[in-house]
């Protein structure tokens, strides 16, 4: 069975800094597109940044400029480095495929941006 393990995720405070990691096993993630997506309380997942298999990027309006994706094929494994993070970052991150494969969604890693 796939597994992804999110990590990473933390209390931050307003214009902080953290780096989530996408660990992967029984699937070759340099193969996908990858996605980082949140969960923010009340709203539905939403797609925050994508990497394709030729590691071009793409990122929702709202993290633009402050997000940026990442792979590692070696180690099999995708991050996402979010710098100036804002409350309204608040929420939990996953990784997935993209589009997302209903299978594969994690526990998520939970992101807290607060003074």
């Amino acid at each position: 069975q796939v597994q992804l393990v999110e990590s990473g995720g933390g209390l931050v405070q307003p214009g902080g800094s953290l780096r989530l990691s996408c660990a992967a096993s029984r699937i070759t993630l340099s193969i996908y597109v990858m996605g980082w997506y949140r969960q923010v309380p009340g709203r539905q997942r939403e797609l925050v940044a994508r990497i394709t298999s030729g590691d071009t990027t793409n990122y929702a309006d709202f993290v633009k400029g402050r997000f940026t994706i990442s792979r590692d094929n070696a180690r099999n494994a995708v991050y996402l480095e979010m710098n100036s993070l804002k409350p309204e970052d608040t929420g939990v991150y996953y990784c997935n495929r993209v589009p997302a494969h209903w299978d594969y969604w994690g526990q998520g890693t939970q992101v807290t941006v607060s003074s």
